[in-house]
């Protein structure tokens, strides 16, 4: 009778058989995405960090961001568009690297006109990941050229490498862990805006006059080691209104902070236990506490993709020889509420210039 019993208690009533199958993970859509970032990431880590080619950070960090998002998998077409962005952020790059950056008279006008373009794009509702490779290319490898002309092509190679690679990782992930059958997630995407934008164009003016300068001013010092202040202050210039930009910089600096405090447990463990499989392993469990958390509703999960970033900026700056975490981190903090304070300050100067510009055009209307 016990027998019975127990058979009776393990078998599944012909009316929930639905039920009873969808208990396995892979019918989840949440543990889908988090299983699916976790093994993508770390694998992307794995790699970079193991082989180490120059701008290898690139691959983890475009991967991450990736899989961060709540889209299904790319269709074919969706693929081939993403290939397209690294072939146009390669070339972009490569051309600013090789023939416009000899020549000052040349390159800082043209820079400012390739600025204005990829933030008129991005503010038309245009790919935000080709804005985003265009505004890295141009800006890294600028830098770089500058800093080791000789390796110029080189820089530009590596580049368009790491983000092809991020991409196979990106579609790799997908192919492995599928969305469940029946899940197909929105999009979310706005839609292009096409003919001239009066707002776009404004938005994208002051997003150029904000970066430029900076632009220009890490360029010519050589000043490689600080790039990330330079291209924070461009991110978030891809949000200029000074309400959304106070957003965007408190998110930012609350994410380095998360990221920092991670890669700084993160560090130590290594330094404890330096072996590869013990890196991948910690890899692995870290990605996976980031990704439980990114996709859920608490609402710390919109800070965390972010933070993930930071600990990969981090901790890949603090692993040389002789370099001090406590230094950098410190140091990436300030470069963080340095971006902040640059990006609110001039887009309130703009904002305010912008407006009595347009009320005193409005006033000569009134007058004529």
């Amino acid at each position: 009778m016990s027998t019975n019993v127990t058979a009776d208690n393990h078998a599944a009533p012909p009316g929930d058989a639905g039920r009873y199958r969808q208990m396995s993970w892979t019918a989840d859509l949440r543990t889908v995405r988090i299983v699916r970032y976790a093994a993508g990431v770390t694998v992307a880590v794995a790699m970079a960090f193991g082989l180490q080619w120059p701008l290898y950070f690139l691959t983890p960090i475009f991967t991450a961001m990736f899989l961060a998002m709540p889209l299904p998998g790319p269709t074919l077409k969706q693929a081939f568009a993403l290939f397209g962005y690294v072939a146009v952020a390669f070339a972009l790059g490569l051309i600013f690297t090789l023939f416009l950056l000899p020549f000052p008279i040349v390159f800082v006008p043209a820079l400012g006109i390739a600025l204005f373009h990829i933030f008129y794009l991005v503010n038309r509702g245009g790919p935000a990941m080709l804005g985003l490779m265009s505004l890295l290319a141009v800006l890294i490898l600028s830098m770089m050229g500058n800093a080791h002309e000789a390796l110029a092509m080189m820089f530009a190679f590596n580049f368009a490498w790491s983000a092809t690679l991020a991409v196979l990782f990106y579609m790799l992930a997908h192919g492995i862990f599928p969305d469940p059958a029946g899940e197909r997630p929105a999009l979310g995407h706005s839609g292009f805006q096409t003919g001239y934008s009066k707002v776009a164009a404004i938005t994208a003016l002051k997003s150029t006059i904000a970066v430029l300068p900076i632009a220009i001013l890490f360029v010519a010092a050589n000043w490689t080691g600080e790039m990330l202040i330079m291209i924070y202050a461009a991110i978030y210039s891809l949000s200029p209104e000074l309400t959304k930009g106070k957003a965007a910089g408190l998110k930012s600096l609350t994410s380095t902070i998360i990221g920092g405090l991670a890669a700084m447990a993160f560090y130590w463990l290594i330094i404890a236990v330096p072996q590869n499989y013990f890196f991948i392993a910690l890899t692995l469990l870290t990605t996976l506490i980031f990704g439980t958390n990114i996709f859920s509703e608490k609402p710390l999960a919109k800070y965390l993709p972010s933070a993930f970033v930071a600990l990969l900026i981090l901790f890949g700056n603090s692993m040389g020889e002789g370099a001090s975490f406590t230094g950098k981190f410190l140091s990436r903090v300030i470069l963080i509420i340095a971006a902040t304070l640059y990006v609110v300050g001039v887009m309130s100067v703009l904002d305010q210039l912008f407006s009595r510009i347009q009320r005193n055009s409005k006033g000569h209307s009134l007058d004529s």
